[in-house]
């Protein structure tokens, strides 16, 4: 071997391809924030009062879950997914945590004005976050506007001590909820079927 090969050889590179053959964690995300959504804007909406079933729902499904889900989008280097999930999940948990610590003498009830202040920032989140939907699919997008929208809504709500904005809210947040558990079916029927089962509004690439 001459000394040019002997260098071409130890300058070689072994290129690895790692395939991601990982399930797709956005459905579970959007089922446990989109489910929760409904029904807790069921009783925004008037229908029944805030009991033990929309807690557990939020705990469980609306939080634990979508923290894992969250925690899925990171191992699949989706900055976006990890940041919506992990964020709305924790949401869930702290919106939980406001009403339980209060009932079990841990801390003061937050006042309209401290609720009308963490909606607002919620909803503020969740405008920065639809704007980066609008590199993604309608659906998404469909599903983030609605959540600013109906944040704000119930953030006013709150700061106006209005009853009747809190009721449209609750009929808003019914129609987010159902938007999420849309694109998550449709992600998941798309899969199984191979084909477009339910549209996502896939944008063109530029």
């Amino acid at each position: 071997m001459t000394m040019q090969e002997k260098e071409a050889d130890q300058t070689m590179e072994t290129v690895t391809n790692i395939r991601d053959n990982t399930a797709n964690p956005a459905p579970l995300g959007l089922l446990g924030f989109g489910m929760t959504t409904v029904l807790l804007n069921l009783h925004n909406a008037g229908f029944f009062g805030l009991d033990s079933m929309i807690l557990g729902m939020g705990i469980f499904y609306g939080g634990i879950a979508q923290i894992i889900a969250g925690i899925m989008e990171w191992k699949k280097n989706n900055t976006f997914g990890t940041v919506a999930f992990t964020s709305y999940g924790l949401f869930w948990l702290t919106l939980v945590a406001l009403i339980v610590l209060p009932k079990m003498g841990w801390a003061d009830e937050p006042t309209k004005g401290a609720m009308a202040a963490y909606l607002f920032m919620w909803g503020l989140f969740t405008f920065f976050m639809f704007i980066g939907t609008l590199k993604i699919n309608r659906a998404l997008q469909v599903v983030f506007a609605s959540l600013t929208i109906l944040f704000w809504l119930l953030s006013l709500g709150d700061a106006l001590g209005s009853v009747f904005i809190t009721r449209i809210a609750g009929y808003e947040g019914i129609f987010c909820g159902c938007a999420a558990i849309y694109a998550a079916v449709a992600q998941v029927l798309n899969e199984v079927y191979g084909k477009t089962v339910l549209p996502l509004g896939t944008l063109k690439a530029n």
